[in-house]
């Protein structure tokens, strides 16, 4: 296990000058690199070292739970008329599914002779109801 240890090399801890954080961060957050990248790029061995930077020390909001930005009236109404769109193409299959479906059942009846649907059953009154509590 030392053998393999001494191959790679001793980790060291490095203590980074707050300029050079910043560029790093600055790099980052403009879009020119990963932070992924900027590990690679510049050495830094730790996971999430270029990470707790970017929280630190960046402009930009890294927190998991970040509130949606807010749409202007286009972007919603686009927004809304996709959902309608959606929405419409669900009811056209389902309607479709319907017809299918009587249709299968008109012939199963007509090929069999045989009732498939059931006959509604009427509704029962409040007083036969209440008799039977």
């Amino acid at each position: 296990m030392e053998k393999a240890r001494e191959k790679k090399g001793k980790r060291t801890q490095r203590d980074y000058t707050l300029g050079f954080k910043l560029a790093v961060v600055a790099e980052v957050e403009r879009g020119d690199l990963t932070y992924k990248q900027a590990q690679k790029k510049y050495g830094i061995q730790g996971r999430s070292t270029v990470l707790v930077w970017l929280r630190k020390h960046g402009r930009l909001t890294w927190q998991v739970n970040t509130s949606p930005v807010p749409q202007t009236p286009n972007q919603r109404i686009k927004e809304l008329e996709a959902q309608l769109a959606a929405t419409q193409k669900q009811l056209n299959e389902a309607e479709l599914k319907a017809r299918l479906l009587d249709t299968i059942i008109d012939v199963a009846e007509g090929q069999m002779g045989i009732q498939i649907r059931k006959k509604p059953v009427a509704k029962q009154s409040n007083t036969s109801a209440r008799k039977g509590k």
